[in-house]
C-alpha cells in the first residue's frame, strides 16, 4: 500500500488538531477583549507548520491548473493590524476575531468532510456498505 494514504490521515489529523488550538487562541483573545494592554495573539500559519514537518507541498501536475490564489503576505498584514491600539488600550479588535473564528469553523468542516469522503472510498474499494 502506498504512503500515500496515511499521509492524507496525518495530515487531516494535523489540520483538526491546529483549528483546535485555534480555537482556544481565538476563544482567549475575545475573552479578554476589554483587558488593558492584552494584545491578541494567533497560531502561525498551517502551512508555515507543514513545511517544518512534512515535505508534503502541492504540486501543479498539468500546465492547464490554476496557480494558488492565497496571498502569502495575508497573514503578515493582519499580524500589523493587530498592533492598532483599541479605545481599551488593548490589540484585541472583536470583528476581526469573529472573522478569524469563522474561517477557521470553516477550514474545520472542510477537513472533516475531506476525510469523511475518502474514508467513504475505502469503505467502497473494500466492499464495505454502511
Amino acid at each position: 500500500m502506498s504512503a500515500l494514504p496515511t499521509d492524507i490521515f496525518s495530515i487531516a489529523e494535523q489540520r483538526l488538531a491546529w483549528t483546535s488550538q485555534r480555537q482556544a487562541v481565538l476563544a482567549q483573545n475575545i475573552a479578554n477583549v476589554s483587558t488593558p494592554g492584552y494584545q491578541a495573539k494567533d497560531m502561525p500559519d498551517f502551512q508555515q507548520m507543514l513545511a517544518g514537518t512534512t515535505g508534503v507541498q502541492p504540486v501543479r501536475t498539468d500546465p492547464k491548473h490554476l496557480g494558488g490564489t492565497i496571498d502569502p503576505g495575508s497573514t503578515t498584514r493582519l499580524s500589523s493590524e493587530t498592533s492598532i491600539t483599541t479605545a481599551d488600550k488593548n490589540g484585541v479588535r472583536m470583528e476581526e476575531q469573529l472573522m478569524k473564528v469563522a474561517d477557521t469553523e470553516t477550514l474545520h468542516s472542510t477537513v472533516t468532510a475531506i476525510f469523511k469522503t475518502y474514508m467513504t472510498l475505502f469503505d467502497t474499494a473494500l466492499g464495505k456498505t454502511s
